[in-house]
């Protein structure tokens, strides 16, 4: 459990004694009389709420703020003041004060606006925590909590140690193929080159081959002087993720392949046989399969490509990330606009778990950017996202709320991931209604205790 610290700054003793005597029992309470030592006692352990009194002796509260936003930026200020003076609160809002109150104090209403900041706070750790942990596990952050996610980032684990073998990765597009890309590069024992990106679908037919293996001087009209690198030069030591393979040319194939099986080429207009050592990654949404029935890619170069191949779930496969997901953009979009949302509502978080997301983790961060930007508010509604409310199958939950069911469509859904989320469910609001005893939990669920315990192990319920 969060243990927040709020410190109180004000020159009159009963109103810190008496707010002090309010808060002391749920949070950590330090009372100041001047802003100066306050900002002394934050050091490198700063509260997280700040309740400032504006008008101090010494160094005011407006310039106390300042000090704070500047030394402390993730603080939240809520200012008190003796008198509505609409010029000095505006000032204090536009410094980044959270909210202010009035004196006399009234102490419920001192209390929701805590609790309103606080609420603020704790998505920013929650989100900080998550990050934090998926960071350390594998660079960059994935953020994942369901078992299929799971599942790929320990596979990486393994794939990952090598320095040179290829790397297919498979996926719809939106679901986070270049994120694997990375989290495999920053695993190897390149992490310290270069991982260098390109989408061949962008790249011109005729200018394939120049952009990844280079061209000497004069290789063509328009080539510079000095000619240039390609991206194998320049990932040389790295990693070169090609994404959307399936759309080289043939001729950029056939010397890919070469690379591939020697390390070996030349650039586009010399005759110097060039060697360099770097892993190649790439990623594809296409049937390859199709394509080499077609002719339009080398079987040769897809059996070199995909000595280890890595099948990247669909949003829709891995429902329980929806929601940390969601939080995670929030918080990044947050910051971005400048917003101060506590979270997303309980209505608007089931929107999200029923809706079938047909361009996946990009889909949802779009959505959340959208709602973020044209939100008000402390939560993002199901008004803030703008997605169209799809038909759903639906089974009834105790009283009139229902979970809802992703439609079985043309595309068809996972049936695995599906039980695995109706069980999880019902196995966290067993333990809320119990208030955590295991034993009733199960009872409620007719399970017996073993079964239960097994399953939450298994589905990993803290």
């Amino acid at each position: 459990m969060i243990r927040y610290s709020i410190y109180i700054v004000d020159d009159e003793e009963s109103i810190r004694d008496g707010v002090a005597m309010v808060l002391e029992g749920n949070y950590q309470v330090a009372a100041f009389v001047e802003g100066e030592a306050a900002i002394r006692a934050m050091g490198n352990h700063p509260p997280d709420l700040v309740l400032l009194d504006i008008g101090l002796p010494g160094m005011d509260g407006i310039e106390v703020l300042r000090k704070i936003r500047d030394i402390h930026p993730k603080v939240l200020v809520i200012m008190i003041t003796a008198y509505e003076d609409v010029d000095t609160v505006v000032t204090a809002m536009k410094l980044g004060a959270y909210d202010y109150v009035l004196k006399p104090l009234h102490m419920d209403s001192l209390e929701v606006t805590v609790q309103n900041a606080l609420e603020t706070i704790r998505l920013r750790k929650e989100v900080q925590a998550l990050q934090e942990r998926y960071l350390k596990e594998n660079l960059p952050c994935i953020i994942g909590e369901s078992s299929a996610i799971r599942d790929v980032m320990d596979f990486i684990n393994l794939v990952a140690k090598s320095p040179d073998t290829p790397v297919l990765i498979i996926g719809e597009t939106g679901t986070g193929k270049e994120l694997i890309a990375q989290a495999i590069h920053y695993r190897s024992p390149n992490f310290k080159g270069p991982f260098m990106a390109v989408n061949c679908a962008a790249i011109p037919k005729d200018l394939t081959e120049s952009e990844l293996f280079g061209y000497e001087k004069g290789a063509f009209s328009g080539a510079v002087d000095s000619g240039k690198k390609g991206l194998i030069e320049e990932a040389a030591n790295g990693t070169l993720f090609l994404d959307e393979v399936g759309d080289l040319s043939l001729e950029a194939q056939a010397k890919l392949l070469r690379f591939l099986e020697s390390g070996d080429y030349y650039r586009l207009g010399g005759t110097k046989l060039l060697h360099t050592q770097t892993r190649v990654v790439s990623a594809t949404n296409k049937e390859l399969d199709t394509l080499m029935e077609k002719n339009l890619f080398r079987k040769d170069l897809y059996f070199r490509l995909s000595i280890i191949k890595v099948n990247v779930p669909s949003l829709n496969e891995r429902r329980d990330d929806i929601i940390p997901l969601s939080k995670h953009f929030l918080m990044t979009f947050s910051n971005k606009f400048g917003k101060s949302f506590k979270g997303i509502s309980q209505e608007a978080e089931n929107a999200l778990l029923s809706y079938n997301f047909t361009g996946h983790v990009r889909e949802l961060r779009n959505i959340i950017e959208r709602a973020v930007l044209i939100g008000k508010g402390r939560e993002l509604t199901v008004r803030d996202f703008g997605i169209d409310k799809p038909e759903k199958q639906s089974l009834p939950r105790q009283g009139q709320e229902r979970i809802f069911l992703p439609p079985l469509t043309e595309k068809g859904i996972n049936l695995v991931s599906i039980e695995e989320s109706l069980t999880g469910y019902y196995i966290k609001e067993a333990l809320r209604m119990a208030k955590g005893n295991e034993s009733k939990a199960a009872k409620l669920l007719n399970l017996n205790h073993h079964t239960f315990r097994y399953r939450k192990k298994k589905l990993k319920i803290g």
